[in-house]
């Protein structure tokens, strides 16, 4: 079975995005996330932006393999926003993200129908005007080895392409480095041979 080792994401805040439903003003942003502390804080910058705005309805997903997710109505009716929100989420196939949409009511209610309609718009304005991107998911190992592999290692490094985080050199050297999901079984066969290689994978 092939792995999956490929997500969406995005890797910085969209532009502000505006649409507007028989008076009442929605405005849309996304931001990349990796912590519900990353959501208050975000949360709490539109805040200060948009103080006299009465709704701040929004949904985040977090997580590549195990995902959690959470969509907010912030005092509209029951799944008549965040879940809008979210659906978008699950639409654009994105994690790692927060989208928001911000409401300052026009003075004529729009139904439960219309305000489904108006965030679920709001939430596709946003996430189009972000750049998505595909990141693989990793793991990461530590090579331990004496300095005079070093030569090999580097070369087998370089030769399959194998991104190097951290390095330590001196008479015992230790790199760590990341590979995909998809290669990382692999990773032991490249230093089989050398025995004076140790190999380690992290969590």
């Amino acid at each position: 079975m092939e792995i999956s080792d490929v997500y969406k994401t995005i890797t910085k805040p969209s532009a502000a995005t505006f649409f507007k439903e028989k008076g009442s003003k929605f405005y849309g942003y996304a931001f990349p996330v990796f912590t519900e502390d990353d959501v208050k804080e975000c949360l709490e910058i539109l805040q200060k932006k948009h103080n006299s705005a009465r709704h701040f309805c929004y949904a985040w997903q977090l997580g590549t393999e195990e995902v959690s997710y959470r969509a907010n109505d912030d005092g509209e009716p029951n799944n008549s926003a965040g879940l809008p929100i979210y659906g978008q989420i699950q639409s654009f196939e994105v994690t790692n993200i927060l989208v928001v949409s911000v409401r300052y009511f026009g003075g004529t209610k729009l139904g439960v129908g219309g305000l489904i309609s108006a965030y679920k718009n709001s939430a596709k304005l946003a996430l189009e005007a972000s750049k998505i991107i595909e990141k693989t998911i990793n793991i990461d190992f530590l090579l331990t080895f004496e300095y005079e592999m070093m030569s090999k290692v580097m070369r087998i490094l370089k030769d399959k392409n194998i991104e190097i985080l951290h390095q330590e050199l001196a008479l015992n050297c230790k790199l760590k480095i990341s590979v995909r999901k998809s290669e990382a079984d692999e990773v032991f066969d490249f230093f089989e041979e050398f025995y004076k290689v140790e190999i380690e994978k992290l969590d």
